[in-house]
């Protein structure tokens, strides 16, 4: 037989054409096929690291002997600790860490140089903020072999007789907020800021798009409303779903993983709050953007890869090069993760949660700002 049923080389090379053409003109999803590969090459490649270094450390020299120097300085030549803060107490060092300004604090004691001189083996205590093992496990490692050989150049001479036998300082390591280091405490409350980006951008982000592909859009323009309205009556509903994924989400924290809830229920929801309405405004910001529900879905990925990579649910987030953690900063995902953490485990307040709460505040209102604008666009 002949004609249409016989495999046609031109036949082929018109289909092939016409394929070509129509991802030319769709240059969105085109530029999400190439973008999105080297977003996950940067990230992966240079970005992730399981190993974090520089970690920032507060310091309490009660001692200002020659031998607590000589260990500081030892530790701090590890790499692996940064002393960004020396406190005046022990108070305002626990307090650093429930605000998360610092990874680690430690003292050295009063009397820590003339115990060592007496063979007494003075105590150095390390306090961690262990709401992320992954964040503190290799430094506390590291921590041990440097103790016990920082002091091997001093223990000469008339200080022989220390440095033979049991090793002259006694390391007390206190992890703070998870001294088990269980991962479900840091991951399960981490799910629900990822669970909210999610569902939350990509519900919204198909909104207008489904009216326009629908046919609808045209209802909604001959309607007496504002576009803030119109905004507005899209994304309420849908903070109503965020809740309902939220207590969902505690509940199995609660009875499933045994996850511990020492700060406030009523202040974490009112936070969620307003974490949800940034993300609805990103969500009604790209359906804005995007002509076909495709396309809105392509905006939401590359908006949720980056957020859940550099946000510190995965990876921990000092870990990252400082031009990573800046664009992680920028993400309303990554002070969520503080937010829910330091309640959560911490029992943080209003005071500790403001500093980041602010910042989700600031990316709600360009993000909706942003949104408006755009729709208003889409009416002319």
């Amino acid at each position: 037989m002949k004609g249409p049923f016989l495999f046609s080389i031109p036949r082929l090379w018109a289909i092939l054409v016409k394929e070509f053409i129509q991802m030319r003109r769709d240059r969105l999803t085109f530029a999400m096929m190439v973008g999105i590969p080297l977003v996950q090459l940067m990230l992966f490649g240079f970005a992730i690291n399981s190993d974090p270094k520089h970690l920032a450390t507060a310091v309490l020299l009660a001692d200002r002997g020659a031998q607590g120097r000589t260990l500081l300085a030892s530790i701090k030549a590890s790499g692996y600790f940064d002393f960004v803060r020396e406190v005046g107490s022990e108070a305002e060092g626990g307090e650093l860490l429930a605000r998360g300004e610092a990874q680690f604090f430690i003292t050295v004691p009063a009397m820590f140089s003339r115990e060592l001189l007496r063979g007494e083996r003075p105590v150095l205590l390390v306090e961690a903020d262990a709401t992320d093992p992954a964040a503190t496990g290799n430094a506390i490692s590291a921590l041990r072999t440097l103790v016990s050989g920082a002091l091997q150049h001093d223990l000469k001479g008339a200080l022989g007789y220390l440095a033979p036998g049991v090793e002259p300082v006694e390391l007390r390591v206190h992890p703070s907020y998870n001294p088990e280091g269980v991962t479900q405490y840091n991951i399960v409350p981490g799910l629900m800021g990822v669970v909210l980006t999610m569902t939350m951008v990509m519900i919204t982000g198909l909104a207008i798009t489904r009216e326009r592909e629908r046919g609808t859009m045209e209802n909604l323009l001959s309607m007496p409303t504002r576009p803030l309205e119109v905004l507005l009556g899209k994304i309420v509903p849908y903070i109503l779903v965020g809740y309902l994924q939220a207590g969902l989400i505690l509940l199995a924290a609660r009875f499933v993983f045994n996850v511990p809830m020492a700060g406030s229920l009523p202040l974490l929801l009112c936070v969620a709050m307003l974490f949800i309405v940034a993300n609805l405004a990103v969500g009604i910001t790209f359906s804005t953007l995007a002509r076909n529900q495709l396309q809105a879905v392509q905006m939401t990925f590359f908006f949720f890869l980056p957020s859940m990579l550099l946000s510190g649910f995965m990876f921990p987030f000092r870990g990252m090069p400082l031009w990573a953690q800046a664009v992680g900063e920028i993400l309303p995902l990554t002070h969520f993760l503080r937010i829910v953490r330091g309640i959560l485990l911490k029992g943080n307040s209003m005071a500790e949660v403001w500093p980041q709460l602010w910042q989700i505040g600031l990316f709600a209102l360009v993000a909706i700002g942003v949104g408006v604008v755009r729709y208003r666009r889409t009416l002319d």
